[in-house]
């Protein structure tokens, strides 16, 4: 039986994402069904160009949907304003930040943002929320340095962290280990996973990197040429679903193993 006590924070009916102009309209996906709850860790995994940025570009209203809609809370998507949005849903994307002589500190101090307006004052409030941000990120060592004096893996957690200040409920990550080598990568993971369970935040990440989703996360959306499927990775695994992420002479996921391996 379901759970009706599950905290749905995110849920789409029906929705058809896309790009539309003047001329036409191209449709990626369509009858897109989903629900996050609060406090999950949710991987979103696909070939390339199949429409992952889409998705999360549409779920965080930077495009708008072609059909069907997108709940918040119960709230649609469409009716809540910018300001609000950004009260709601932060977001991280693996685009370089502009050059600045900005600190750690005041990139993390940016996500508040929302609720200190152009005024940018921060009041004790925002400054605990930077400073919890800061703790939970581990990266105290790392505040007063220039963001270009970063490294790949550090500049991550900053920007973690900043999503983790502006204090929403749902936090979506674009490829957040597409620069990273395989320890910054693995942290990442883990991190990520550690916010949810520590701070209660819904986590959706878009990725390539099939083993860790499967390892560590709660719910995988699988985005193929069939449509979206979605379910605990292990269901996936069992029902045969995760095999139609990639149809290839080279490579098949290996039950067993629980990963994609090459063909004898």
């Amino acid at each position: 039986m379901e759970n009706d006590n599950r905290h749905i924070v995110l849920k789409t009916n029906d929705l058809e994402i896309g790009y539309t102009s003047k001329k036409s309209i191209k449709t990626i996906t369509k009858d897109v069904n989903i629900t996050l709850e609060k406090g999950a860790f949710i991987c979103l995994l696909g070939q390339n160009g199949i429409g992952k940025s889409t998705l999360l570009r549409t779920l965080t209203k930077v495009q708008p949907q072609i059909n069907g809609d997108v709940f918040i809370n119960d709230e649609n998507l469409n009716s809540i304003s910018q300001n609000e949005l950004s009260k709601k849903i932060s977001l991280v994307l693996t685009e370089r930040l502009p050059e600045s002589n900005l600190t750690v500190l005041e990139i993390i101090a940016l996500g508040r943002q929302p609720y200190t307006n152009w005024i940018g004052k921060l009041t004790e409030v925002d400054i605990k929320k930077i400073e919890s941000a800061i703790t939970s990120t581990n990266i105290k060592h790392l505040k007063h340095l220039k963001h270009y004096e970063l490294s790949d893996g550090q500049l991550q957690k900053v920007l973690i962290a900043r999503a983790l200040a502006q204090d929403t409920d749902i936090i979506i990550l674009d490829e957040p280990t597409a620069h990273l080598d395989v320890q910054h990568t693995m942290e990442t993971f883990q991190l990520l996973k550690n916010l949810t369970e520590i701070h209660h935040k819904t986590i959706l990440i878009s990725t390539h990197e099939i083993n860790l989703a499967i390892e560590t996360s709660d719910t995988l959306l699988l985005m193929t040429n069939e449509g979206l499927f979605t379910g605990k990775p292990l269901d996936l695994i069992e029902n045969g679903d995760i095999k139609n992420l990639f149809t290839s002479n080279t490579i098949e996921f290996n039950n067993s193993k629980k990963r994609f391996v090459l063909k004898n």
